[in-house]
C-alpha cells in the first residue's frame, strides 16, 4: 500500500512539473508549435513536451525536484547528491524522436534534447555534451534566444507529422495525415 502511494505521489509531482513547464511554453508566440505528453512506442512511454519553432525541434523532459538541489556537469546529473540517468535518457529520447520524425516527414529532422529542471537550486558546473539543461522559469526565453534554423513551412510540415499518432508507434511510421 505504501508503494502505491509513493508511485502515485511521484506521478503527481511529475505531472505538476509538466503543467508548470506547459504554462511557461504558452508564453511563446504563434511561430511555435508544441505537443504535450506524446505517447511513443508500444510500452507506455511518453515525451513530456515536443517543441517546434524557428530554432528547430526539441524534446523537453521535465524534472520536478522542488525543494532539492540539482548539480549538473559534463557527464553527471545529480539530485541531492544522488546520480541519475537523466542525461542518457534525454539523449535517447531525442535520438528516437529524430528517427521517427525524419521517417514520417521524409526528410532529416534534427531534435535537440532539453532537460527542464524545477529545483530549489540548479547548478550547472559544465554543460553536458548533447543535452541542454534549463531552469523551468527560463525555458521560454531560452528557446526564443536559440538561433533560427527552420522556415515557417518546415515548422508546419514537422508539426503536422508530429501530431499524427502513428508517427510515434512502431507500426505506423511515415503515414501522412488525411487531407
Amino acid at each position: 500500500m505504501l508503494n502505491v502511494q509513493t508511485q502515485e505521489s511521484a506521478f503527481r509531482t511529475g505531472a505538476d512539473g509538466e503543467e508548470m513547464v506547459a504554462r511557461r511554453l504558452a508564453k511563446l508566440n504563434s511561430e511555435w508549435r508544441m505537443l504535450h505528453a506524446v505517447p511513443v512506442g508500444d510500452h507506455g512511454s511518453d515525451i513530456d513536451h515536443i517543441v517546434v519553432g524557428p530554432p528547430g525541434v526539441f524534446t523537453l523532459n521535465t524534472k520536478n525536484h522542488a525543494g532539492k538541489n540539482v548539480w549538473v556537469a559534463k557527464h553527471s546529473f545529480m539530485v541531492n547528491g544522488q546520480r541519475t540517468h537523466y542525461l542518457k535518457k534525454s539523449r535517447f529520447e531525442a535520438q528516437r524522436t529524430t528517427r521517427l520524425l525524419s521517417s514520417a516527414c521524409g526528410f532529416a529532422v534534427t531534435v535537440d534534447p532539453v532537460i527542464v529542471v524545477i529545483a530549489s537550486q540548479l547548478k550547472v558546473k559544465h554543460a553536458p555534451s548533447g543535452v541542454h539543461v534549463v531552469g523551468h522559469k527560463r525555458i521560454a526565453r531560452w528557446l526564443r534566444h536559440q538561433p533560427a534554423v527552420l522556415t515557417s513551412r518546415a515548422i508546419e510540415e514537422i508539426f503536422e507529422q508530429a501530431r499524427v499518432p502513428s508517427t510515434w508507434t512502431s507500426t505506423g511510421r511515415g503515414r501522412q495525415p488525411p487531407r
